[in-house]
Order: C-alpha cells, then structure tokens, then sequence
C-alpha cells in the first residue's frame, strides 16, 4: 500500500472548486435515463450519452474525478480515444463503480446487503492497471418508522464497505464509501439524523477495524434531511445544521473528504443545500473538505436538452458547464439562485 499516494490522490479528489461527476449508472439506470427523453435503449446510445458529458471541453475547470461504470471504462470517445485515457489528458481522475448492487438482506424483509466482493482483488488490479485512481461502493439504508433499518442491516454493510476498502487501499486506490440513508419515507430530519448518525458510526469502526487509512478514504455522505413524503420539507438551515452535526458526531476528523450524494433532490436544491452546508461548514471550522458528488442533479437538465440530439449538443454542454459551475460554487459557500440564469 503507498499511503503517500492515497492521501494525495483523495486530496485531489477534494480540491478546491471541485467536485465528482457520478457517471456509474448501472446499465439498467442508463437506460431509464435514455428512456425518460425517448432514446433507443442500447449500447451505443448509453457511450453518446457518456461522450454528452466526459468529452465536454472544459470540465477538469470544475470536476477533479469521474466515477465510471463498467461498461463505460471500455467504451471510446468519438475520436477513438478510450474514455479512461481522455479524462487522464484532462486532468480528471477515472474512478470506477466496483459494488454488485443492493441484494434483499436474508430474514430482514424490506433492507438490502450490498454484494460484489467476490473476485474484487483481481478486478481492482485490473481496473488500476486502467488508470482507476478511486473507486466506488454504494449501501442503501432505508427508513421506514421505528422499524427499519435495522442494526443487522447497519452492520452487513458497514462490514462489507470495510472489505472493500481495505481491498481498494491494498491496490493503492482511494476507497469511496456510500453508505447512502434513502430520501424515501415520511420520516423527520430528526430521525434521519439518527439513522444517518447510527450508519456513519458503524461504517467508521469497521473501517478502524480494518486496518483503513482514514486520510486515504473519502465518504460520500447523504444530506441529513426530512423524508420526501413528509408534511414538512427541510429548508437548506435545517438540512445545514443537522448535516454538519452528524458529521460532527460521527466522522474522523482526519478523513480524506467528504463528497455529498443529492439523493433525489432537484439540481436546484441540491445547489443550494450544499450551499448552506459549506457556509456553516466555514463557520463552525469543519475539519474536512467538503464537496459533490452528484449524478441526476448535474447531468438531468442537459439529457432534456440533448435527447438523443447531436444537434443539441453544444446547447446540453453549455447547460452542463453551469451546472458545475453553480456547485464549484455552492462547494465554496458563494452559491447565488441568480448563477442559475446566467
């Protein structure tokens, strides 16, 4: 394991302005997302709609990293050029989607265990030998009254992103750990925060008993906030506070950083939360960098725009650029509603 490299790689990946490009959708999300704007579900049009994005002049002014799927780390530019390798001549680090899915958690109806550590020495070598600098690993934690999840749940995924980890550090790439509390439900951002606060404790004294470099580790955390079905939404103060203080309560201070997932949240709202959050983060003197890592909410608008459209494209870019540009400054605490009109 080179920590020197670990540590340099997952301050990289939090540097100042900017952030990750989550572009790891499995083939069946990339495909839900081709069929929301009527586009031919195949092979072909899931790599234009990658070349959308990662071939757009540009972006290593606002993203550090690009996590990848499969699928996408084999497919090639329009000008021949293998993805992983364009984003290495812009100065983006490829990272990669490793986990293999959510599975249903046996004899805990309703929560899932997260697989895929199978095989995973052998297919991070491979993926290091791409040029894969980071890597990524997603739980999902699901409430649902005072019942679930349950701390069975909490800790089968807690145990099984410590695996991965230690896997990713052994083969000197920055383990991402996801252990992402769902927007689903009714629930109060109170309880959120006790759900949220319970996983990231859990996930942390797993990765301690691991062995896992902590400066060479980067968690990409779910914004504390009320359940989307309930009677009262969460304002960006709310989400700021309850965040920052779960943070506080359960993350090392000497982490590598701290990358937010928006989970649901429209591209505005998920601006303006990390907006809120970065500002108190200032304030209070939070120990870690923190920034986005965001999927739907950066690259939703220009799939509208684009649909499958080369024509389109320039236009779908142009909205893209200034999605990153309203979260390199949301990051920073200098986010404006009005940088949505510019």
């Amino acid at each position: 394991m080179n920590t020197d490299l670990l540590i340099q790689t997952a301050k990289k990946l939090v540097a100042a302005g900017k952030g990750i490009l989550a572009a790891d959708e499995s083939v069946g999300t990339a495909n839900k997302r081709l069929a929301s704007v009527n586009i031919a579900q195949n092979e072909e049009n899931r790599r234009r709609y990658r070349e959308l994005f990662l071939a757009a002049d540009g972006i290593e002014e606002y993203l550090s990293g690009i996590i990848l799927y499969d699928e996408t780390l084999h497919q090639n530019a329009n000008n021949g050029t293998p993805f992983h390798q364009l984003l290495t001549q812009k100065g983006v680090i490829p990272g990669i989607k490793v986990d293999g899915g959510a599975k249903e958690l046996a004899l805990f109806p309703g929560e899932f265990v997260t697989e895929g550590l199978d095989g995973l020495r052998e297919r991070l070598q491979s993926y290091r030998a791409l040029g894969c600098g980071f890597a990524k690993w997603r739980a999902v934690i699901t409430i649902r009254d005072n019942e679930l999840p349950s701390a069975a749940c909490i800790e089968a995924n807690a145990h099984a992103m410590a695996r991965y980890a230690a896997l990713c550090q052994e083969n000197d790439i920055v383990p991402i750990v996801e252990p992402e509390v769902l927007l689903d439900g009714s629930h109060t951002i109170e309880r959120c925060e006790d759900v949220t606060t319970a996983a990231l404790k859990a996930t942390f004294a797993q990765l301690k008993l691991n062995n896992v470099l902590s400066e060479g580790t980067v968690l990409k955390a779910s914004m504390v906030l009320a359940g989307k079905d309930h009677s009262k939404k969460s304002s960006p103060k709310e989400i700021a506070i309850a965040t920052i203080r779960t943070l506080k309560n359960s993350v090392p201070n000497n982490l590598g950083g701290i990358v937010f997932l928006s989970g649901g949240q429209t591209a505005e709202e998920a601006s303006a939360n990390l907006d809120a959050i970065a500002k108190l983060a200032k304030k209070e003197g939070a120990p870690w960098q923190l920034t986005f890592s965001y999927a739907r909410a950066l690259q939703g608008p220009s799939l509208v725009i684009w649909s499958g459209d080369d024509e389109k494209m320039p236009a779908a870019r142009e909205r893209f650029h200034q999605r990153l540009k309203c979260n390199s400054a949301a990051r920073e605490g200098v986010y404006e509603t009005t940088m949505e009109r510019q």
